[in-house]
């Protein structure tokens, strides 16, 4: 039952939507009188609607705009007191592994991974809220100083919630949407490499946006493709099926791609299978007729059934005499109005002159003559047919993808169901279609990094794995994915059904590949965004290895371990976080070793003299201490006197 209002009619909102009923492109989002964005009116505009001639008005520019937009940059810049803690017992092959899983807020991660991952990530995919209204929008505020910011961000809520409402109802609907991007995308262009491409995927609501957004972040010229993703067919619909998804593709610097010359190829669908079947079928052939009747029947059921594409369907012919599959309507003639060559060519069966294209022949006469002899020319039964160019399918095994393809993304969720027992995530991405694109955008590269930020039930993270598995790449792929809580018995966030998907996938892939997958990465570190290390200090990851060893001071936060304080340490020096570590006694004192000595840390709680010596000794790049190890300011006068004497070259810190 409706409750009653018990105040009077809001006349003014009562109005603007009779204005927009009107004139829908006149209205607009802005700040109200206590700052809120809300639902307004552009009189500017209206004016102009209402007018027969070009009224005045403020200066017109090209750009996309909204209310909270300027907060929205300063939140990309503002300083975190944050850190990224190991979850050993979280993760798969620790040790070893060279991915990443990261539990918490993706703004707070893109900060802390700016320095161990600035210009490294080849692909970054999002798969972001497509602002449908329910609960989506990442709480950062965008209305506080950055001291406030700093304090705040230092700090979780009692209840962990994360998200807040983001109804199409609100005034803010588009403007909460783009502030929660902005800063996000803003940060991760930094992460990509000068020859690297981002994938945001999205759909019909924020899509407009979101080019837009993306044009302003990458700029226009950086723009590839708009990849159509027709995913199903809605019959309850009632103008049209909007089944379809979007992505997005970018490059950081396309001008950087030409330049190296990058081509994107995949391999052609079913071309191994169509191959050998016209051979199947020329070995059997009553006539060449009859071997063409059968071929064409087997590409038409073939493609209605998905199993090849277009670019093997059109090759729809058998050469007399060979059996090749062949196309035979490629165009010889001249491109434009005119202007091509004009040079007599002789019909092979009547000897007569063929019919000259008006705008003339696209190629020299020699290389005719040589396509000619190759058989790569097709003529009709006679001279009045223009010639054709003829391509083999044999001769290419790839093509250039389309950007438009369909795939059913029920077999996304049936995959999961496979895998898990159960759909414990609605509407997963597929997996065979994510590693399709990743595979493409790469060129192919088996060494690639892949970021995901808005990571999901974890179909990156499996894509890579399936990738790597079919052809020992070395990929690699950082997910991210805020600890966002479910209503489940086994799985108490999307993190932790994340998690345990890569790792059911891992097993999965690596049994199916047998002695092959020993050399592929199955696994993940876990990582968890969590407050500092540092206890009642504003230090960030950025300044805790800059201090001088005589000026630190004892400030580690009770009960966080030595590993704890070493990926503080790896994301203050900029080394990457999934180095190995290797953990080892060294004058009786607990020491962490990163990479071959790139990094050696003493974080014990008794450094002795002949610890410092023995670390040394090794002569790592860099070597980090707790203060409070020290027994006195002498014994830490004396560790740097050692590294001065026996390793001048190592960089020596204390925390």
């Amino acid at each position: 039952m409706e409750r009653l209002r018990m105040t009077s009619p809001d006349l003014t909102r009562a109005n603007i939507d009779k204005i927009a009923a009107l004139f829908p492109m006149v209205v607009t989002e802005t700040l109200d009188a206590d700052g809120e964005p809300s639902r307004a009116i552009d009189f500017d505009q209206l004016r102009q609607e209402l007018s027969d001639h070009i009224v005045d008005g403020a200066a017109e520019r090209y750009q996309l705009d909204w209310p909270g937009k300027r907060a929205a940059a300063f939140v990309a810049n503002a300083p975190i007191a944050k850190t990224l803690r190991p979850a050993r017992d979280e993760s798969v092959e620790f040790d070893t592994t060279k991915n990443l899983f990261i539990e918490g807020d993706n703004l707070d991660a893109l900060k802390l991974l700016q320095e161990s991952y600035l210009g490294k990530v080849n692909v970054i995919y999002i798969d972001p809220p497509y602002n449908t209204g329910n609960d989506f929008v990442y709480s950062d505020d965008f209305a506080e100083s950055s001291a406030d910011y700093l304090e705040r961000s230092g700090q979780k809520s009692d209840s962990g919630d994360r998200l807040v409402a983001n109804l199409d109802s609100s005034g803010r609907f588009h403007s909460d949407w783009l502030s929660m991007m902005y800063p996000r995308l803003k940060l991760a262009r930094g992460l990509l490499r000068d020859d690297g491409v981002i994938i945001a995927a999205i759909g019909d609501q924020e899509h407009a946006s979101l080019r837009l957004l993306l044009d302003q972040v990458f700029g226009a010229d950086n723009f590839i493709s708009d990849v159509v993703w027709q995913g199903g067919r809605k019959n309850d619909s009632r103008y049209v099926s909007n089944g379809a998804d979007y992505m997005l593709i970018y490059a950081k610097n396309e001008a950087k791609l030409s330049e190296l010359g990058v081509r994107w190829r995949e391999p052609k669908v079913g071309l191994d299978t169509a191959l050998a079947k016209a051979a199947s079928i020329w070995s059997t052939r009553q006539s060449d007729d009859d071997a063409s009747a059968q071929w064409k029947a087997w590409l038409k059921s073939k493609k209605s059934a998905g199993e090849i594409t277009d670019s093997v369907a059109r090759y729809d012919q058998l050469q007399p005499g060979t059996g090749r599959p062949m196309n035979t309507y490629g165009n010889i003639t001249w491109p434009g109005g005119g202007g091509g060559l004009t040079y007599e060519i002789l019909h092979p069966t009547t000897r007569k002159a063929v019919s000259l294209p008006k705008t003339g022949w696209r190629f020299q006469k020699p290389e005719m003559d040589r396509r000619i002899a190759a058989g790569e020319i097709w003529f009709g039964a006679d001279e009045t047919a223009i010639p054709r160019g003829i391509s083999f399918l044999d001769d290419t095994s790839e093509q250039v993808a389309i950007s438009v393809f369909e795939q059913d993304r029920k077999a996304a969720s049936t995959d999961m169901r496979n895998l898990m027992g159960e759909i414990v995530f609605e509407n997963p991405k597929d997996r065979r279609v994510l590693a399709r694109w990743l595979r493409l955008v790469t060129g192919g590269s088996k060494d690639a990094v892949i970021l995901d930020l808005f990571a999901g039930s974890g179909s990156t993270g499996h894509a890579v794995m399936d990738l790597n598995a079919a052809d020992g790449g070395r990929r690699r792929f950082i997910l991210v994915q805020l600890d966002e809580a479910v209503d489940h018995p086994d799985y108490d966030t999307i993190a932790s059904i994340s998690r345990e998907r890569l790792r059911r996938a891992g097993a999965q892939a690596k049994q199916a590949a047998g002695l092959l997958g020993d050399d592929v990465d199955f696994g993940f570190r876990s990582l968890h965004v969590a407050t500092t290390n540092m206890a009642d200090t504003l230090t960030t990851a950025d300044d805790l290895v800059q201090a001088a060893l005589s000026d630190a001071i004892d400030s580690v936060k009770p009960g966080r371990t030595d590993e704890d304080l070493l990926f503080q340490v790896l994301l203050g020096w900029g080394l990457d976080l999934a180095e190995p570590i290797e953990i080892e006694e060294v004058a009786d004192r607990r020491v962490l070793s990163v990479a071959d000595e790139a990094l050696i840390a003493c974080f014990s709680r008794d450094v002795s003299d002949a610890a410092v010596r023995a670390i040394a000794a090794r002569h790592p790049l860099r070597a980090v201490f707790l203060d409070a190890g020290f027994a006195t300011d002498a014994a830490r006068i004396n560790a740097e006197q050692i590294f001065r004497e026996v390793s001048p070259e190592t960089e020596v810190r204390a925390i």
